[in-house]
């Protein structure tokens, strides 16, 4: 009997074992993983405040954020299936979709303007673009920043890129090699960017160079079946960046270096107050009716993915481009954020 008793002890504490392990394998899959990069903007001030954290809970997902230095890296970690949602810019969204990322730009994270920038080294010899000619020139290959640096070369400067030595470098790279002197001048964002207009000065930037070509921005992407497989994580995560928009663009003048907005940023990313103030102010960050309209989600961004792709392909970086980028942009989350 006693032998009895111990067999049916021992088979509800395995009955209890399995319970508990099927649990956490369901838990373990209600855990997104977000990639994001060093970007500044009400995105990352959610993420440093919890509000994101807060909504998932609420809709039955914790959320795992990793920060990646480049958009490259989140690319490899989207094909792998690594990570379901993530930042990437416009070049590198034309770039992984042609490569058969099954993706989805569901919201435009910021429209780049001023905050991309060419700078050079105090010292380096060059003046204007055109001199950069023979020079060391860093830039994260397959970002916004790499697609205009050759669009101006190209288009608007009228250099040969084969005449520069461009070099692929991530931010923190980019920075390392400066300090050094391994470089002379850099295509990047804030803070890095923040960093370099310390020793150097600006001699181009995206705003011209997208107005002479074609505007880029960077955006957050979905791996396609996992948001249609996970809506109640993609509502409430839209959501929250539609609120923390709206908060932004009404009360930007209370972003201050010391306002707890910025702070989160920094503890997020890096850099200092003032320079990220500074680098806020360089960006401009569409509502939840801005992204869903002609503009953006509507229309603008699949401009930009065609245009993208177009010059990923002159440049040797994709193969082919696809006929219509349509599928890859999807304007209805935005769409239902915004009411």
């Amino acid at each position: 009997m006693n032998a009895f008793k111990h067999l049916k002890h021992f088979a509800g504490a395995v009955s209890l074992a399995a319970g508990l392990f099927q649990a956490g394998i369901a838990y373990a899959e209600e855990t997104v993983v977000v990639g994001y990069q060093q970007i500044v903007g009400p995105f990352v001030t959610a993420i440093a405040d919890g509000r994101f954290d807060k909504a998932a809970k609420e809709a039955g997902y914790t959320i795992d954020w990793r920060q990646f230095s480049s958009g490259g890296d989140i690319s490899t970690a989207l094909a792998s299936g690594n990570v379901p949602v993530g930042v990437l810019g416009s070049t590198g969204t034309a770039a992984a979709a042609t490569r058969g990322v099954e993706l989805e730009l569901f919201w435009i994270l910021d429209n780049i303007g001023k905050s991309e920038a060419l700078v050079v080294r105090n010292g380096s010899g060059i003046e204007k673009p055109e001199d950069l000619k023979g020079k060391n020139v860093g830039v994260p290959f397959v970002s916004t920043s790499h697609f205009h640096l050759l669009v101006g070369l190209e288009q608007v400067w009228k250099v040969d890129p084969r005449e520069v030595n461009i070099l692929n470098m991530k931010p923190p790279q980019i920075i390392a090699a400066w300090q050094r002197g391994d470089i002379d001048a850099a295509y990047v964002w804030p803070p890095a960017l923040t960093e370099l207009t310390k020793t150097g000065k600006t001699i181009a930037d995206s705003e011209t160079i997208g107005a002479a070509s074609v505007p880029t921005f960077d955006g957050l992407v979905a791996d396609k079946k996992w948001a249609a497989d996970n809506p109640k994580f993609m509502a409430a995560f839209t959501k929250v960046l539609a609120e923390a928009y709206a908060d932004y663009n009404k009360n930007k003048a209370s972003w201050t270096a010391e306002s707890e907005q910025v702070k989160g940023i920094v503890k997020m990313i890096g850099g200092d107050g003032a320079g990220t103030v500074e680098a806020l102010h360089l960006l401009s960050f569409p509502n939840a009716d801005e992204q869903a309209s002609e503009t953006w989600l509507g229309g603008g961004a699949l401009k930009a993915l065609t245009e993208s792709a177009k010059f990923l392909v002159a440049q040797k970086q994709i193969d082919k481009a696809l006929d219509d980028y349509t599928p890859f942009v999807n304007a209805s989350y935005a769409k239902e954020a915004s009411k």
